[in-house]
């Protein structure tokens, strides 16, 4: 168990396969299966999959010396269950679990009662009972905090459930346990599994809540720990929250790197490579590649994502026939999910595609709905986004202050989070790019403002989370526009020109 919480599998599977032959030579056949299982589950991890397969034949065929009610015959029908769920046989999954739940209940082992409740679970939120499913998550979550279990399975049943919290867009909950896996692993010196993958899972909440700089340090520090030892799946998510980090603060190369790296891990780069495309100016090519991916089999949570972003490139490039599928097939596949963030999502997409239709006062109410969720959701970068949005509904509708008060919002949020991409297209469906002196751009403004009170190259790359030679780039641009030669001279015209905010 040592072994495996600090990152040494085939230590882990040495020793393991010590013990279980032990146990054998003193008759313990209920502990040499056991054994045998989480030899199977750590082969399994470290891609051994014949082993795996071997050790648990083994398994299988000691089980047969003990009764049907023992704690080891139910450890042997975990991976069929866990085959079922993962090829989506819900109930199939379900009633094995169940199954596996009765004998834990006769046997008092917490370890499988814990397990047997997370998977009844994962396969009824899989199989649509979204709140019996949450309510088992819950329970499996309960004997892990209380201290009840193993440490292997505390990890197991952390990272599962959280995982399933994102499927259902239940951001509180998945926030909550969340921090509650981060303080496991923080009191765990040296624990190596678990810690890459809830390093991501806090990074994502991160970016949601507009914390970028924190949440591009978190996904660093997770690829890292996910890197040693190497060959840990949920190195494809690190990379891929890497690429969206990137993305959204308009370091295309970057991003396109990261998204790249997740898919050769394994893990989906869309719909961030396709959102990238489109900002490239390639929307064909964009929808293209969100069709394929949703043509195939995915989560729930990346299907939803996917729908969202069809319908983001299709309106850009003017095909609302296609934006409104989009925006139809989101909201009926999501029916019946009763989350903040999925509302917001299905609003949004709604709405964008109403205002495009000339239905502007419906798109307008739809709009506001989605903001409404966004703001209570503390997700700035999506609710300036729907302001963007709400500003162009209410210039439809004659309200041009409305809409000017809606751009300005924006555009400070945009600015403050570093979210170039979403400043040109507000410059572009405002119409009102504002005038900064010496046609500085917005990052132009905000890489003088910090050279003015005295950052190095290094201090601002990390404050904007953008690299020094980026950096550096804009300073030449910045010293060309406004025809100075040195940071003094910057910082004199940054004062002069009143672009250092009063405090």
């Amino acid at each position: 168990m040592a072994a495996y919480l600090t990152g040494d599998g085939r230590a882990c599977i040495d020793a393991w396969s010590r013990a279980h032959r032990l146990a054998l030579d003193e008759g313990d056949v209920e502990r040499a299966v056991k054994n045998a299982f989480w030899i199977c589950f750590v082969c399994s991890n470290v891609g051994d999959t014949a082993q795996a397969s071997g050790w648990l034949a083994r398994a299988e065929k000691l089980v047969g010396r003990l009764g049907d009610d023992s704690a080891a015959a139910g450890f042997v029908l975990l991976p069929q269950a866990v085959g079922w769920l993962h090829a989506g046989e819900f109930g199939a999954a379900e009633r094995r679990f169940a199954e596996v739940a009765g004998i834990a209940e006769l046997c008092r082992d917490a370890d499988l009662q814990t397990l047997a409740a997370l998977g009844l679970g994962q396969a009824q939120v899989g199989g649509g009972q979204v709140l019996l499913g949450m309510a088992r998550l819950d329970e499996a979550m309960v004997a892990v905090t209380a201290g009840e279990v193993s440490p292997l399975v505390a990890g197991l049943v952390y990272c599962a459930v959280i995982e399933s919290c994102h499927q259902v867009f239940d951001v509180q909950r998945a926030q909550e346990w969340t921090g509650a896996l981060v303080s496991w692993c923080d009191s765990q010196s040296g624990l190596v599994p678990f810690r890459g993958q809830c390093l991501v899972h806090r990074a994502e909440l991160m970016q949601l809540h507009g914390a970028w700089p924190e949440a591009l340090a978190e996904t660093q520090r997770a690829l890292q720990r996910l890197s040693h030892p190497p060959g840990q799946p949920s190195a494809g998510d690190a990379h891929y929250q890497l690429g969206e980090l990137y993305r959204l603060g308009g370091r295309g190369q970057d991003a396109e790197r990261e998204y790249r790296a997740a898919s050769e891990w394994g893990r989906s780069p869309q719909p961030g490579l396709a959102l990238l495309r489109a900002s490239q100016g390639r929307a064909d090519a964009a929808l293209i590649s969100l069709r394929h991916a949703l043509d195939e089999d995915s989560p729930a949570l990346t299907r939803f994502a996917m729908y969202a972003a069809v319908v983001e490139v299709a309106l850009g490039a003017g095909d609302v026939v296609a934006a409104r599928a989009a925006a139809d097939d989101l909201r009926e596949s999501s029916a019946g999910i009763d989350k903040p963030l999925l509302s917001a999502l299905v609003a949004q997409a709604e709405g964008a595609v109403l205002l495009r239709e000339g239905q502007h006062r419906d798109a307008l109410s739809l709009l506001r709905s989605a903001w409404s969720r966004w703001r209570d959701l503390d997700a700035p970068h999506h609710a300036a986004r729907a302001r963007v949005l709400i500003g162009i509904a209410c210039r439809e509708l004659g309200d041009h202050e409305k809409a000017a008060l809606e751009f300005e919002a924006a555009r400070g949020v945009f600015a403050r989070l570093g979210a170039d991409p979403d400043l040109a297209v507000l410059d572009k469906a405002s119409g009102t790019s504002p005038q900064n002196p010496g046609g500085l751009t917005s990052r132009e403004v905000q890489v003088l403002r910090l050279v003015a009170e005295g950052a190095t190259n290094r201090d601002i790359a990390e404050q904007l989370v953008i690299s020094e030679k980026t950096v550096a780039r804009h300073l030449s641009n910045i010293f060309a526009k406004i025809d100075v030669s040195s940071r003094a001279a910057a910082t004199a015209y940054a004062y002069q020109n009143d672009l250092i905010p009063s405090t």
